[in-house]
C-alpha cells in the first residue's frame, strides 16, 4: 500500500498503472465475495481507499496542469543542488550566527515583557 506522499512522486503513467491494478483487484474481490470465497473482507476497504487516493493525486495534477502550475518531477530542480549552492555561500564565515538567532546584541531577545514584572504586580 503506497502514502499519499509516494503516489505524489510517482510519475502520471505509473499512477494510472497503478489505479489499474488496484482497479482489477477490487474486481476480484468483489468476485470472490460473491462466491463466497473471500476470506479478508478488510481488504476490500483498503482497496477502495487505495483507488481513492490515487485518483486524488491524479485529479490534484489535472487540476494543476489545467492552471499551468504542475511541473513533471523530472522538470522540477534538485533540492540538493539548492542546498549545495546556499551551504557554499561567500566562504569568509561572516554573519554564521545569524541562522542560529544569536543577537549582536548579547541575547536580549529573551527579555520579552511577559507580565510577571514588579510594575505590573502592583
Amino acid at each position: 500500500m503506497a502514502g499519499a506522499t509516494d503516489l505524489a512522486v510517482m510519475a502520471t503513467e505509473e499512477l494510472e498503472e497503478h489505479l489499474t491494478e488496484y482497479r482489477k483487484e477490487l474486481f476480484n474481490l468483489r468476485f470472490q465475495l460473491a462466491t463466497g470465497q473471500l476470506d479478508n473482507t478488510a481488504r476490500m476497504g483498503s482497496v477502495r481507499r487505495e483507488i481513492a487516493r490515487t485518483l486524488t493525486v491524479l485529479r490534484e495534477r489535472e487540476i494543476l496542469e489545467a492552471e499551468g502550475l504542475y511541473e513533471p518531477i523530472e522538470t522540477r530542480p534538485s533540492k540538493t543542488a539548492s542546498i549545495e549552492v546556499s551551504e557554499a555561500g561567500s566562504g569568509d564565515g561572516a554573519g554564521a550566527g545569524a541562522d542560529h538567532g544569536d543577537d549582536a546584541d548579547g541575547g536580549d531577545a529573551g527579555d520579552r515583557d511577559d507580565g510577571d514584572d514588579e510594575e505590573s504586580e502592583a
